[in-house]
């Protein structure tokens, strides 16, 4: 009896990777109190976003959900966003 699954899987091509922009700025640590560039790695939710949509890397995503973890807690950074309350 022949195999019932005969489909051929279709390969991903490796994309891309996007360089880190904090790399690029050659930012030694993120600051909590600098809220512009912060409100960039959050959603529209309010939610941090990951680094694959982001593209920073390992070491600057650890630094970055801290940072927005404390301006949220000293009230710099809303949790969620107004239109959602």
């Amino acid at each position: 009896m022949p195999p019932k699954n005969t489909k051929k899987k279709k390969e991903k091509k490796p994309g891309r990777k996007k360089p880190c922009k904090l790399c690029m700025d050659r930012i030694v640590a993120v600051d909590y109190k600098d809220q512009p560039r912060l409100r960039r790695f959050v959603t529209d939710r309010g939610k941090i976003a990951a680094r694959r949509i982001t593209g920073t890397c390992a070491k600057h995503q650890r630094q970055l959900a801290l940072a927005i973890k404390r301006s949220r807690h000293l009230a710099m950074l809303p949790f969620v966003r107004e239109h959602y309350r």
